[in-house]
């Protein structure tokens, strides 16, 4: 299974209680979009492995996870601290105005005092906060993806609008 066709929404942390289930912390996605999903993968040694999904609860970015096979706190164990993926196919679509991080690679960042200033080369996360990671004249520049500085982001044209402050580039 090829990596690009799919998509990190999180990571096993630990087993949770004695039946298999597992704790989850969750990336760009909330429980409830979740709802109905069949299968997941479950990196291991660079490879996906799919894992048939019992049942999947919780709210925010912690959720419990219980997948086919997995029924003791040890054999839970074994799933533990491994990253989880969906195939792109099947990721919820982001709300308007809202993004995953994979989406805006290579969009076009304009600047609504000096125009087209650079692309998106990554996004990076800051403890709770997102950051475009931007290829600025060869530099990389770090906005805060957050109002003032984001005002729209259109994904048919590839394009993020923002309104950066005088200065913000020369830092």
């Amino acid at each position: 299974m090829e990596f690009n066709d799919y998509f990190k929404i999180g990571y096993v942390l630990k087993p949770h209680g004695l039946k298999g289930e597992v704790t989850v912390s969750l990336d760009e996605v909330d429980p409830a979009d979740l709802a109905g999903i069949g299968t997941v993968f479950l990196e291991k040694n660079n490879r996906l492995e799919p894992y048939f999904v019992e049942s999947l609860s919780g709210t925010g970015s912690k959720a419990f996870l219980k997948v086919e096979d997995i029924d003791t706190p040890e054999s839970a164990q074994g799933i533990s601290k491994r990253s989880i993926y969906l195939p792109k196919a099947a990721r919820p679509k982001s709300a308007r105005g809202q993004f995953y991080d994979d989406e805006v690679i290579d969009f076009e960042v304009t600047d609504a005092q000096l125009g087209a200033i650079g692309k998106v080369v990554g996004v990076m996360k800051a403890g709770a906060n997102r950051l475009l990671v931007l290829d600025y004249q060869g530099k990389e520049v770090l906005i805060p993806v957050n109002s003032p500085f984001i005002k729209s982001i259109n994904k048919s044209k590839r394009q993020i609008s923002v309104d950066l402050p005088e200065g913000f580039l020369d830092i």
